[in-house]
């Protein structure tokens, strides 16, 4: 079958599966529905550049927060939610106060997701800042408009192994719905990387060779390479539990360790097997 043929079958495939936030895999000439930009306020950003490493749950990315947060220059802090945070005016009037000053409720969010950026360079003393939380996969698209200048590193894991993992850490839990849930963070990887310029990082190549991924985040990011990033045990990176991140043995022991084995072909979920072979997972 000739690529573009393979890659509208995937598409479409996608479509029918209720692929509805983002779409893992466009065909050439198929546009992207993009919500409309919001205003360019990068002059007002304290923080130009800040990096935001897109990932689905269950994907290492708290041990890649980790490795970065060990680099002298980097400050890789633990989730920050950043979405989450609203600004709700207590009087009838102060939006139209603020309105006058051109500051929607939302500019005013997005000047507070800034002022946390930098109030956590300040703090450290550091001049690059990593946030890792899974949950900017799906507002993307709201991430770059804030931030025009942003960098992304997209972590990678096979999608049926996120799979297994949440299933592991979530007792009782419904697969489909954590099929589906899946989806929804791998696709919004996919489509941020096809869309923002990055370096993409895979977890299975991260645990085998932490040197080499981290050595290749860290040219990216135009910073040298520390070895003693790879000793993410002996320094303090807060508080690593639910909601701030992974809380496993396996980062607490300090040292990277190796991942499962990948899953066998037929145990991949039919809705993953489209992003997993766009991701080169399945052949």
């Amino acid at each position: 079958m000739q690529d573009g043929r393979r890659d509208n079958a995937m598409y479409k495939a996608l479509r029918r599966r209720g692929a509805h936030l983002l779409e893992a895999v466009r065909p050439p000439g198929v546009a992207l529905k993009r919500k409309a930009p919001l205003p360019d306020r990068s002059a007002s950003r304290l923080v130009d550049s800040p990096v935001f490493l897109l990932s689905s749950v269950r994907s290492g990315s708290t041990l890649l927060r980790v490795l970065l947060n060990s680099h002298s220059r980097i400050r890789a802090p633990h989730e920050l939610h950043l979405r989450t945070l609203k600004v709700e005016p207590s009087r009838e009037f102060s939006e139209d106060v603020m309105d006058a000053l051109g500051l929607t409720r939302t500019e005013l969010e997005h000047l507070l997701w800034d002022r946390i950026l930098h109030y956590e360079l300040v703090s450290t003393g550091k001049d690059v800042i990593v946030d890792k939380t899974p949950a900017n996969a799906l507002i993307w698209q709201r991430i770059s408009s804030v931030w025009p200048n942003a960098r992304y590193v997209f972590l990678q894991r096979h999608p049926a192994s996120v799979v297994e993992s949440v299933l592991n850490r979530r007792k009782n839990a419904d697969r489909a719905e954590v099929v589906k849930e899946v989806l929804d963070y791998v696709t919004g990887v996919e489509e941020a990387r096809r869309m923002l310029d990055g370096v993409t990082v895979k977890y299975e190549d991260l645990t085998a060779d932490p040197a080499r991924e981290t050595q290749r985040i860290c040219a990216y990011l135009g910073l040298p390479w520390e070895e003693s990033m790879l000793d993410y045990g002996a320094k303090d990176h807060g508080p690593i539990r639910p909601v701030f991140g992974d809380w496993s043995k396996n980062i607490k022991s300090g040292k990277v360790q190796p991942a499962r084995p990948l899953p066998r072909e037929e145990d991949v979920p039919a809705d993953l097997r489209d992003i997993a072979r766009a991701w080169g997972y399945l052949s």
